[in-house]
Protein backbone atom coordinates (compact mmCIF):
# COMPACT_ATOMS: atom_id res chain seq x y z
CA UNK A 1 0.00 0.00 0.00
CA UNK A 2 1.25 3.70 -1.19
CA UNK A 3 0.72 6.67 1.26
CA UNK A 4 1.29 10.33 0.18
CA UNK A 5 0.96 12.10 3.47
CA UNK A 6 1.16 16.30 2.76
CA UNK A 7 1.81 18.17 5.69
CA UNK A 8 0.95 22.80 5.50
CA UNK A 9 2.66 22.97 2.11
CA UNK A 10 2.45 26.63 1.45
CA UNK A 11 3.18 28.29 -1.75
CA UNK A 12 2.96 32.33 -2.66
CA UNK A 13 4.02 33.61 -5.58
CA UNK A 14 6.04 36.83 -5.89
CA UNK A 15 3.13 38.82 -7.45
CA UNK A 16 1.47 38.18 -3.87
CA UNK A 17 -1.40 35.26 -4.60
CA UNK A 18 -1.07 32.70 -2.05
CA UNK A 19 -1.74 29.07 -4.46
CA UNK A 20 -1.27 26.92 -1.53
CA UNK A 21 -2.59 27.94 2.00
CA UNK A 22 -1.51 25.70 4.76
CA UNK A 23 -2.52 22.39 2.42
CA UNK A 24 -2.53 19.11 4.05
CA UNK A 25 -3.88 15.59 3.19
CA UNK A 26 -3.42 11.95 3.44
CA UNK A 27 -3.66 10.08 -0.33
CA UNK A 28 -3.20 6.01 -0.62
CA UNK A 29 -4.27 3.69 -3.27
CA UNK A 30 -6.44 4.58 -5.79
CA UNK A 31 -8.43 7.19 -8.19
CA UNK A 32 -8.00 10.35 -5.94
CA UNK A 33 -10.20 13.10 -7.39
CA UNK A 34 -8.78 16.75 -6.60
CA UNK A 35 -11.68 19.29 -8.29
CA UNK A 36 -11.91 22.76 -7.96
CA UNK A 37 -11.99 26.14 -9.92
CA UNK A 38 -9.35 27.51 -12.05
CA UNK A 39 -6.97 29.25 -10.16
CA UNK A 40 -7.54 27.08 -6.95
CA UNK A 41 -4.70 25.99 -6.35
CA UNK A 42 -4.56 22.65 -7.87
CA UNK A 43 -2.02 22.62 -10.56
CA UNK A 44 0.18 24.31 -7.51
CA UNK A 45 0.37 21.87 -6.02
CA UNK A 46 0.64 19.21 -8.49
CA UNK A 47 3.12 20.51 -9.64
CA UNK A 48 5.34 20.76 -6.51
CA UNK A 49 4.39 17.01 -5.82
CA UNK A 50 5.94 16.09 -9.12
CA UNK A 51 9.44 18.18 -8.45
CA UNK A 52 8.14 21.02 -10.71
CA UNK A 53 8.41 23.57 -8.53
CA UNK A 54 9.02 24.29 -4.58
CA UNK A 55 7.10 25.32 -1.62
CA UNK A 56 8.00 27.99 0.71
CA UNK A 57 7.65 25.60 3.92
CA UNK A 58 5.62 22.07 4.50
CA UNK A 59 6.50 18.76 3.68
CA UNK A 60 5.30 16.16 1.59
CA UNK A 61 6.27 12.10 1.47
CA UNK A 62 5.16 9.36 -0.47
CA UNK A 63 5.89 6.34 1.21
CA UNK A 64 9.47 6.50 2.71
CA UNK A 65 10.39 9.67 0.60
CA UNK A 66 11.09 13.09 1.00
CA UNK A 67 9.41 14.90 -1.94
CA UNK A 68 10.81 18.29 -1.08
CA UNK A 69 14.29 17.09 -0.31
CA UNK A 70 14.77 14.38 -2.49
CA UNK A 71 13.35 14.54 -6.19
CA UNK A 72 15.25 12.45 -7.53
CA UNK A 73 14.58 9.79 -5.85
CA UNK A 74 10.76 10.48 -6.44
CA UNK A 75 10.96 11.07 -10.13
CA UNK A 76 11.94 7.33 -10.33
CA UNK A 77 8.43 6.61 -8.90
CA UNK A 78 6.48 9.12 -10.45
CA UNK A 79 3.64 9.46 -13.20
CA UNK A 80 2.77 12.74 -14.89
CA UNK A 81 0.59 13.88 -16.94
CA UNK A 82 0.51 17.91 -17.55
CA UNK A 83 -2.23 19.62 -18.42
CA UNK A 84 -0.75 20.43 -21.82
CA UNK A 85 0.91 17.09 -23.13
CA UNK A 86 3.74 18.72 -25.29
CA UNK A 87 4.98 15.70 -28.28
CA UNK A 88 7.62 16.35 -30.66
CA UNK A 89 6.99 17.29 -34.35
CA UNK A 90 6.91 13.93 -36.46
CA UNK A 91 7.85 11.90 -34.32
CA UNK A 92 5.93 8.52 -34.06
CA UNK A 93 3.88 7.19 -30.92
CA UNK A 94 6.41 3.96 -30.97
CA UNK A 95 9.58 6.47 -31.04
CA UNK A 96 8.25 8.72 -28.44
CA UNK A 97 7.75 6.28 -25.84
CA UNK A 98 11.25 4.58 -26.92
CA UNK A 99 12.63 7.96 -26.26
CA UNK A 100 11.40 8.34 -22.94
CA UNK A 101 12.08 5.21 -21.76
CA UNK A 102 15.50 5.82 -22.05
CA UNK A 103 15.44 9.29 -20.49
CA UNK A 104 13.61 6.62 -17.46
CA UNK A 105 16.60 4.54 -17.56
CA UNK A 106 15.73 1.50 -19.08
CA UNK A 107 18.41 0.84 -21.60
CA UNK A 108 18.14 -2.65 -22.35
CA UNK A 109 16.75 -2.73 -25.52
CA UNK A 110 14.88 -6.17 -25.84
CA UNK A 111 13.08 -5.06 -22.56
CA UNK A 112 12.62 -1.64 -23.78
CA UNK A 113 11.07 -2.81 -27.36
CA UNK A 114 8.63 -4.96 -25.23
CA UNK A 115 7.48 -2.57 -22.75
CA UNK A 116 6.80 -0.12 -25.40
CA UNK A 117 4.77 -2.82 -27.02
CA UNK A 118 2.78 -3.23 -23.77
CA UNK A 119 1.96 0.67 -23.10
CA UNK A 120 0.92 1.01 -26.69
CA UNK A 121 -1.58 -2.26 -26.36
CA UNK A 122 -2.79 -1.41 -22.93
CA UNK A 123 -4.04 2.00 -24.29
CA UNK A 124 -5.29 0.24 -27.58
CA UNK A 125 -2.57 2.32 -30.14
CA UNK A 126 -0.36 -0.22 -30.85
CA UNK A 127 -1.89 0.10 -34.50
CA UNK A 128 -1.13 3.42 -34.79
CA UNK A 129 2.24 2.92 -33.52
CA UNK A 130 3.80 4.28 -36.74
CA UNK A 131 1.83 7.26 -37.03
CA UNK A 132 2.92 10.70 -36.18
CA UNK A 133 1.68 11.86 -32.73
CA UNK A 134 1.19 15.62 -34.14
CA UNK A 135 -1.47 14.03 -36.14
CA UNK A 136 -3.31 12.56 -33.27
CA UNK A 137 -6.49 13.93 -31.76
CA UNK A 138 -6.86 15.24 -28.58
CA UNK A 139 -7.62 12.13 -27.00
CA UNK A 140 -5.32 9.98 -28.59
CA UNK A 141 -2.63 11.72 -27.47
CA UNK A 142 -4.02 12.06 -23.97
CA UNK A 143 -3.36 8.08 -23.89
CA UNK A 144 -0.30 8.71 -25.30
CA UNK A 145 0.51 10.65 -22.15
CA UNK A 146 -0.91 7.93 -19.91
CA UNK A 147 1.48 5.12 -21.78
CA UNK A 148 4.45 7.29 -21.23
CA UNK A 149 3.18 8.47 -17.35
CA UNK A 150 3.24 4.56 -16.74
CA UNK A 151 6.72 3.83 -17.38
CA UNK A 152 9.21 2.54 -14.98
CA UNK A 153 6.15 1.13 -12.72
CA UNK A 154 5.37 4.22 -10.56
CA UNK A 155 3.85 4.34 -7.17
CA UNK A 156 2.60 8.19 -7.75
CA UNK A 157 0.48 9.10 -11.09
CA UNK A 158 -0.37 12.41 -11.42
CA UNK A 159 -3.11 13.73 -14.38
CA UNK A 160 -3.95 17.31 -14.39
CA UNK A 161 -7.18 18.13 -16.17
CA UNK A 162 -6.54 14.96 -18.42
CA UNK A 163 -9.75 15.73 -20.27
CA UNK A 164 -10.33 18.92 -20.77
CA UNK A 165 -11.28 19.66 -24.45
CA UNK A 166 -12.10 15.90 -25.03
CA UNK A 167 -15.10 14.73 -27.31
CA UNK A 168 -17.53 12.25 -24.93
CA UNK A 169 -16.24 9.44 -26.62
CA UNK A 170 -12.76 10.08 -25.82
CA UNK A 171 -13.73 11.17 -22.27
CA UNK A 172 -14.96 7.77 -21.49
CA UNK A 173 -12.41 5.74 -23.03
CA UNK A 174 -10.02 7.68 -20.84
CA UNK A 175 -11.96 7.02 -17.80
CA UNK A 176 -11.82 3.02 -18.87
CA UNK A 177 -7.88 3.19 -18.82
CA UNK A 178 -7.83 5.41 -15.99
CA UNK A 179 -9.95 3.43 -13.90
CA UNK A 180 -7.71 0.30 -14.94
CA UNK A 181 -4.26 2.17 -14.10
CA UNK A 182 -5.66 3.38 -10.41
CA UNK A 183 -5.95 -0.58 -8.52
CA UNK A 184 -2.87 -0.79 -7.39
CA UNK A 185 -0.77 2.33 -7.10
CA UNK A 186 -2.05 6.28 -6.06
CA UNK A 187 -3.61 8.38 -8.83
CA UNK A 188 -3.74 11.97 -8.39
CA UNK A 189 -6.75 13.45 -10.82
CA UNK A 190 -6.61 16.94 -10.73
CA UNK A 191 -10.04 18.63 -12.42
CA UNK A 192 -12.38 21.27 -12.28
CA UNK A 193 -14.79 19.01 -14.12
CA UNK A 194 -17.44 17.05 -12.13
CA UNK A 195 -17.83 14.14 -14.02
CA UNK A 196 -14.36 13.23 -14.09
CA UNK A 197 -14.75 13.03 -10.23
CA UNK A 198 -17.79 11.34 -10.26
CA UNK A 199 -16.80 8.77 -12.35
CA UNK A 200 -13.64 7.52 -11.21
CA UNK A 201 -12.88 8.43 -8.01
CA UNK A 202 -13.14 6.70 -4.73
CA UNK A 203 -12.06 9.32 -2.75
CA UNK A 204 -11.97 13.30 -3.40
CA UNK A 205 -11.10 16.31 -1.99
CA UNK A 206 -12.19 19.94 -2.91
CA UNK A 207 -10.09 22.69 -3.30
CA UNK A 208 -10.55 26.34 -3.20
CA UNK A 209 -8.25 29.50 -3.04
CA UNK A 210 -5.49 27.36 -1.87
CA UNK A 211 -7.12 25.27 0.88
CA UNK A 212 -8.47 21.86 1.13
CA UNK A 213 -12.54 22.59 1.99
CA UNK A 214 -13.91 19.31 1.83
CA UNK A 215 -12.02 16.10 2.06
CA UNK A 216 -13.85 12.62 1.89
CA UNK A 217 -15.87 10.42 -0.56
CA UNK A 218 -17.86 11.86 -3.26
CA UNK A 219 -21.28 9.76 -1.69
CA UNK A 220 -20.28 10.86 1.81
CA UNK A 221 -20.01 14.96 0.23
CA UNK A 222 -23.81 14.36 -1.42
CA UNK A 223 -25.07 12.36 1.75
CA UNK A 224 -24.23 15.53 3.42
CA UNK A 225 -26.42 17.90 1.62
CA UNK A 226 -29.31 15.37 1.57
CA UNK A 227 -32.71 17.80 2.34
CA UNK A 228 -30.99 20.56 2.02
CA UNK A 229 -30.91 21.58 -1.60
CA UNK A 230 -33.94 23.01 -2.92
CA UNK A 231 -34.32 24.19 -6.50
CA UNK A 232 -36.38 26.69 -8.07
CA UNK A 233 -36.81 28.85 -12.02
CA UNK A 234 -36.98 32.31 -11.30
CA UNK A 235 -36.59 35.50 -13.53
CA UNK A 236 -33.13 36.95 -14.82
CA UNK A 237 -34.27 40.16 -12.80
CA UNK A 238 -34.50 38.45 -9.19
CA UNK A 239 -31.37 36.81 -8.93
CA UNK A 240 -29.77 39.63 -6.93
CA UNK A 241 -32.95 39.40 -4.67
CA UNK A 242 -32.79 35.42 -4.28
CA UNK A 243 -28.94 35.93 -3.53
CA UNK A 244 -29.68 38.46 -0.37
CA UNK A 245 -32.16 36.17 0.77
CA UNK A 246 -29.97 32.87 0.37
CA UNK A 247 -27.27 30.70 0.03
CA UNK A 248 -27.07 30.44 -3.61
CA UNK A 249 -24.86 27.20 -4.84
CA UNK A 250 -25.38 27.20 -8.43
CA UNK A 251 -27.57 28.90 -11.04
CA UNK A 252 -27.77 27.30 -14.61
CA UNK A 253 -29.94 28.29 -18.18
CA UNK A 254 -32.96 26.36 -17.98
CA UNK A 255 -35.16 27.35 -21.38
CA UNK A 256 -33.58 30.92 -21.07
CA UNK A 257 -34.59 31.28 -17.24
CA UNK A 258 -31.91 31.01 -14.52
CA UNK A 259 -32.60 27.52 -12.76
CA UNK A 260 -31.06 28.29 -9.31
CA UNK A 261 -29.98 25.63 -6.31
CA UNK A 262 -29.55 26.99 -2.69
CA UNK A 263 -28.89 25.82 0.10
CA UNK A 264 -31.16 25.42 3.59
CA UNK A 265 -31.70 23.83 6.43
CA UNK A 266 -35.11 23.53 6.03
CA UNK A 267 -38.08 24.49 3.36
CA UNK A 268 -37.95 28.25 2.17
CA UNK A 269 -41.12 27.60 0.47
CA UNK A 270 -41.89 30.47 -2.12
CA UNK A 271 -42.12 27.80 -4.78
CA UNK A 272 -38.62 25.96 -3.82
CA UNK A 273 -38.76 22.02 -4.82
CA UNK A 274 -36.91 20.08 -2.82
CA UNK A 275 -33.79 17.94 -4.74
CA UNK A 276 -31.63 15.19 -4.37
CA UNK A 277 -28.09 16.65 -4.24
CA UNK A 278 -25.57 15.65 -6.69
CA UNK A 279 -21.77 16.14 -6.33
CA UNK A 280 -21.81 19.18 -8.57
CA UNK A 281 -24.33 20.95 -5.67
CA UNK A 282 -21.51 19.73 -3.51
CA UNK A 283 -18.61 21.25 -5.65
CA UNK A 284 -20.56 24.22 -5.95
CA UNK A 285 -21.32 24.32 -1.98
CA UNK A 286 -18.26 24.64 -1.23
CA UNK A 287 -16.99 27.01 -3.34
CA UNK A 288 -19.80 29.46 -3.52
CA UNK A 289 -21.30 29.59 -0.08
CA UNK A 290 -20.03 30.53 3.40
CA UNK A 291 -21.62 27.44 5.22
CA UNK A 292 -19.05 24.57 6.23
CA UNK A 293 -19.83 21.09 6.27
CA UNK A 294 -16.00 19.56 6.29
Amino acid sequence: MNRLVISNLTKTYANGVKALDNVSIEIENGMFGLLGPNGAGKSTLMRTLATLQEADKGTAMLNNIDILNQPAELRKTLGYLPQEFGVYSKITAEQLLNHLAILKGIVNNKERKELVRYLLDKVNLYDKRNKSVKGFSGGMKQRVGIAQSLIGNPNLIIVDEPTAGLDPGERNRFYNLLADVGKEVIVILSTHIVDDVRELCTNMAVMNAGQIVYKGTPQNAIDELHGMVYQKVVARDELEEYASKYSIISNKMVGGKPLIHIFNESNPNEGFELVKPNLEDVFFSKINTTHSLV
